[in-house]
């Protein structure tokens, strides 16, 4: 098929990434909006608009028949649902398709099987990727749950089979602590997801999040495009991402690329996919995969050179990959920094007006945002408003190009976290590479006690 109207249902920067790809390549698009975001630059920009309901994103965004309603009188062929929201919502999906309109994401089961993080386990396993050593899946016994800890070596840690944040996830030091921890987990995960269903792995002390970029046509084909290092986190959530990874070598990329893009040609994954693994000490280990484009996305296209969203629409087409996995290069380095409308030490959210913006420019700097003088942030959403993501031939020339963007940036009459980046740049540990998922986090708790 050919489409010819897309359908964006989703908001922000991502709603403006998709527009552009779309218009790039001759596509009319349909912005649909709450009523706090009918100022947008997304919808400014659409070639049509549609208000799917009131502020709240459970009554617009995630309001599956007013998004389904908007494709329908706006003759839209296709839908894209970006991250977030109902990016990874396996029924969505279906009722897209079921309604004859091309779903620009994976198929229906993929998402499904990958959203349940006990069977996404039990999956990639199946499919060759390396595992956290733990339970082979749901575990509801205690005694159970002891043998196998006892077996692995505490720390343990609990984790909800659904959702994600860090909630419904416990760390367990010792025996004495597990059937406690466990039913907290599960009371934790019933509240926050509506399933108390948990499982069991080892705890690794200090490693690393590092990902790879999948991308299947749905036919038996696929490729990955390298690695992206997203171990800069504040209370699970990501702050700065860059790729390649610096502790990657060339080879172990080229190895567990083959593991991953095989595993998505075997599944007959279609479209874009994140496949996240935990590293330490030299060692990979399989936590989830997302079946969506992913927010820190660009870092992987600086350094290839590779439209990972106008993929997606073309394979959406029903056509196969663009490119093969051996004319796919890996070149310099890319940082993205999240900017959030957020206090910079006390991460209150920020939302009001915007007075004046002034993005950075230059040779290899990319801002992806929806922001413009007078625009007024909305307090409804998440406080992420704009993507500062720069490229260098290094990562030493890549690091001083963000120093000088984020001094260039200018977001005024709201707070953001810029300078917290600009102190990030500077410390040594992130300098030199040399951190983990936890670095973050105590740098923060050493600076505030200090």
């Amino acid at each position: 098929m050919t489409i010819e109207k897309l359908l964006i249902a989703n908001r922000g920067e991502i709603a403006l990434r998709i527009h552009r790809a779309a218009h790039e390549m001759g596509i009319k698009t349909v912005a649909v909006h709450s009523t706090a975001d009918v100022d947008a630059m997304h919808v400014r920009l659409a070639d049509e608009a549609v208000c799917i309901g009131p502020p709240a994103a459970k009554d617009s965004y995630l309001n599956i028949p007013a998004i389904i309603s908007a494709a329908e009188i706006s003759n839209a062929d296709a839908i894209h649902p970006g991250y977030g929201f109902l990016s990874e919502n396996a029924r969505f999906a279906e009722i897209v398709e079921e309604h004859k309109i091309a779903f620009v994401g994976p198929k229906p089961e993929h998402i499904r099987t990958m959203g349940d993080k006990v069977q996404a386990k039990k999956t990639a396993g199946a499919l060759g990727m390396p595992l956290v050593p733990g339970s082979d899946g749901a575990i509801d016994d205690v005694g159970e749950a002891k043998r196998i800890a006892k077996d692995i070596g505490y720390p343990v840690i609990i984790k909800a089979a659904s959702g994600g944040g860090g909630r419904g996830m416990k760390v367990v030091n010792s025996e004495s602590e597990l059937e406690s921890q466990m039913q907290q987990a599960g009371t934790e995960a019933k509240a926050a997801f509506g399933d108390a269903t948990v499982y069991l792995e080892k705890y690794l002390g200090n490693p690393r999040h590092i990902e790879f970029q999948v991308f299947g046509d749905g036919n038996g084909n696929a490729i990955h495009l390298g690695e992206r290092d997203c171990s800069l986190q504040r209370r699970h959530q990501k702050v700065l991402e860059e790729a390649p990874s610096p502790v990657i070598s060339s080879e172990e990329r080229m190895r567990m690329g083959g593991i991953v893009s095989k595993a998505m040609a075997d599944m007959g994954y279609r479209g874009a996919g994140t496949i996240e693994f935990l590293w330490e000490d030299g060692q990979f280990y399989f936590i989830e995969m997302n079946t969506r484009i992913q927010v820190e996305h660009p870092v992987t296209e600086m350094i290839t050179g590779f439209d990972l969203v106008r993929e997606q629409i073309r394979v959406a087409e029903g056509k196969g990959l663009s490119v093969t996995q051996d004319v796919l290069e890996f070149r310099g380095h890319a940082i993205e920094c999240r900017i959030n409308a957020e206090d910079p030490r006390t991460f209150a959210p920020s939302p009001g007006p915007v007075n004046y913006y002034h993005p950075p420019g230059g040779m290899h700097v990319r801002v992806d945002s929806g922001l413009y003088a007078g625009y007024r942030v909305p307090p409804y959403y998440d406080s992420m408003i704009a993507k500062l993501i720069v490229y260098g031939r290094t990562r030493e020339s890549c690091m001083m190009r963000m120093r000088r963007a984020l001094e260039e940036m200018v977001v005024d009459g709201i707070k953001t976290n810029i300078p917290l980046h600009q102190e990030l740049l500077r410390a040594p540990d992130v300098i030199d590479g040399n951190y983990s998922i936890k670095w973050l986090e105590d740098w923060l708790a050493e600076k505030a006690g200090g």
